[in-house]
């Protein structure tokens, strides 16, 4: 039996680590892939922001889900202390006894073999098996392979590596700038940006995407409306404009669902549910979208506040919450009686934009026989104080 060991921190794992580990697993024959997330590696410090152990082999078996005669193991990611290759194989060779064992490594990890812990006994147990990237690498590599036979009568397999070029690190520096999705399964990316593992912000047409496939089509030019509309007032009231645009993409998430699915989604999160919540069922989707925007999609605490209020609005509002509350009311397809005066002023004074809208928004449900909620009644007395 061929087996070959594919370690590594996959710190993020991408396409790059599958489509060249199918790669050489079709170069070296091999019957199967053992791939290895390491947990605390010896050989460097993980960098700042790398997110635990269990959270990397998840995203490793993720990624690696779909790839025929693999399996990811483990073995090192659920040790404290530091991993050592040697023991790693050694307990392989102890599962598949008689087995063929290839180590697959870069170049870098290749030439520094000999210096590995136990190195006289793992090159003995193992036929190095190295990635090549081009023609610098591939001088390196058989400079070194032709070292290593000439000392230790080992050879090495040399397997061209130019499927995807794209590095963890190049990632990790890309997933900030709402750069790399493309590398990345779909399953990964949402993990990642879930959870805002290596400071991801999600790519917008992504988050888009995400957001409009759980709306009612025909609420999908609301939203983008309420989208341009937040980005125009952010940038006339100095909001950060990211936080904005976040907020209005995501803020309608649970608009389309029934009351029972509202209060299934709170309890799901563990926030109480009260009276309120069965009686108010308009005003639901607030929260539960607040709350699904941070449980999915790992919006800041200020975007999640910004959509928990864009209905009602609260005392003492941030601007970012002003901001998302009369973008929801002012947005293009918006159409009604004084909504052309609610735009002028929402551009020459926020708060008396927001005391207008409030008015309006009461004495509209007023006359639609709906008591409004007394968070909007703290609202416009705070703007009146």
């Amino acid at each position: 039996m061929r087996i070959g060991i594919y370690g590594g921190t996959f710190n993020p794992p991408h396409i790059g680590h599958v489509r060249s580990s199918e790669a050489a697993a079709l170069s070296l024959g091999l019957d199967l892939l053992i791939v290895v997330p390491s947990g605390t590696p010896p050989h460097k410090p993980l960098p700042d922001g790398t997110p635990p152990a269990d959270m990397r082999l998840y995203m490793t078996r993720s990624a690696f889900a779909d790839t025929r005669n693999t399996i990811v193991s483990d073995i090192e990611a659920r040790k404290t202390a530091a991993s050592f290759t040697i023991d790693t194989v050694g307990s392989i060779k102890q599962d598949y006894p008689g087995a063929e064992i290839f180590l697959l490594v870069g170049t870098d990890m290749f030439q520094s073999l000999e210096t590995w812990k136990d190195a006289n006994e793992l090159i003995r147990a193992v036929t190095p098996a190295v990635f090549s990237r081009g023609p610098e690498d591939l001088e390196r590599i058989g400079g070194c392979a032709r070292a290593l036979y000439a000392r230790r009568g080992v050879r090495t397999e040399i397997m061209h590596n130019d499927v995807v070029d794209i590095s963890s690190s190049e990632l990790r520096f890309m997933l900030p700038l709402r750069e790399g999705l493309r590398y990345i399964t779909d399953t990964n990316y949402s993990y990642i940006i879930q959870y805002r593992l290596y400071g991801a912000k999600p790519d917008w047409d992504w988050l888009r995407a995400k957001a409009y496939a759980m709306l009612d089509p025909k609420r999908v030019p609301h939203v983008i409306g309420c989208e341009t509309e937040a980005l125009r007032l952010a940038e006339r009231w100095e909001v950060d404009a990211d936080d904005a645009r976040e907020a209005a993409i995501l803020h309608d998430i649970t608009k389309k669902l029934g009351v029972e699915d509202n209060i299934r989604i709170l309890e799901e999160y563990g926030i109480p549910v009260g009276k309120l919540e069965h009686a108010e069922e308009k005003l639901l989707h607030a929260k539960t979208g607040a709350v699904l925007a941070k449980g999915l999609f790992g919006v800041s605490d200020a975007v999640a506040e910004a959509i928990m209020w864009h209905t009602t609005g609260r005392a003492d509002m941030s601007a970012l919450e002003k901001v998302i509350y009369l973008a929801d009311y002012i947005e293009p397809t918006r159409d009604f009686d004084g909504v052309e005066k609610l735009r002028t002023m929402a551009y020459s004074n926020l708060d008396d934009a927001l005391r207008e809208g409030l008015d309006m928004s009461v004495m509209d449900m007023k006359a639609r026989g709906i008591t409004p909620n007394q968070t909007t009644f703290d609202a416009l007395a705070s703007l009146h104080s």
